[in-house]
């Protein structure tokens, strides 16, 4: 019987290290690197901001007991409203845990890596850096890339599924997506936050930051489903702020 090989959670240096290797010119590199360390920073900023989130809404169960709201109660009188904190995080729904602000950030970092594999032309020696009609399967290259290397699938779902705002095995289908029939779906919390925040910046030619405005736009193209699930993000997990990177990176917002 051969022997077991161990996977490994990698490290933020190791992360790096990968994107050197696959890199196949450094135009490539700096499109697509550049973009998964500001995905690993928007994602991490709302982490952070949910994690904040979180401790205010449990100091506040424990300081102030919640109180039976009957303007809420349903036709027998059950069915209190869901608790939301006044002041900075009011418009943000209830987490459910606390977020591994690392796992997300590493996460960001290694979400895109698949993008190296279905280049046109990879933008050395002055010719244009453009992707192939093949673009939809990233995701899985990028998935099968990292367990290759045989890094943890913890690791390499952020990979496999972080398109759109998720890819149910019935869009798949409906839409006839160049990618095995699959769910493509967030598997807990830092996965989808990694997904969601993929969407405030694109790889466009020059790169550009989104607003959550554009990024609506976007999503509804797909239909309804999809903007509701993008207004759920949204309520879920809050806006980035997107101008300090933006102007850090000398990035348009659209």
């Amino acid at each position: 019987m051969a022997p077991t090989i161990e996977s490994m959670i990698p490290t933020v240096q190791m992360a790096e290290e990968l994107h050197s290797k696959y890199a196949p010119s450094q135009a490539a590199y700096n499109l697509i690197h550049t973009h998964c360390v500001i995905i690993a920073s928007l994602s991490k900023e709302l982490a952070q901001q949910v994690n904040a989130h979180y401790k205010a809404v449990q100091a506040k169960s424990v300081y102030e007991p919640a109180k039976h709201d009957h303007s809420q109660d349903g036709p027998e009188g059950k069915g209190a409203a869901s608790p939301r904190l006044s002041g900075h995080h009011h418009d943000l729904a209830v987490p459910q845990r606390e977020l591994d602000v690392d796992l997300v950030y590493l996460g960001g970092l290694l979400h895109d890596i698949g993008t190296y594999k279905i280049l046109a032309s990879d933008g050395a020696e002055g010719r244009p850096l453009a992707f192939d009609h093949h673009y939809i399967q990233h995701g899985i290259a990028g998935y099968e890339l990292l367990k290759d290397e045989g890094v943890d699938e913890s690791i390499a779902q952020f990979a496999r599924n972080h398109t759109g705002v998720g890819l149910a095995r019935q869009q798949v289908q409906e839409e006839h997506l160049d990618i095995p029939v699959d769910d493509y779906l967030p598997q807990n919390l830092e996965q989808e936050l990694v997904m969601y925040a993929d969407n405030y910046h694109s790889k466009h030619q020059p790169p550009i930051f989104v607003s959550e405005q554009t990024a609506a736009k976007r999503t509804a193209r797909f239909g309804d489903d999809n903007l509701q699930r993008w207004r759920m993000l949204v309520t879920k997990y809050g806006v980035p702020d997107v101008a300090p990177l933006a102007q850090q990176y000398g990035m348009a917002i659209v």
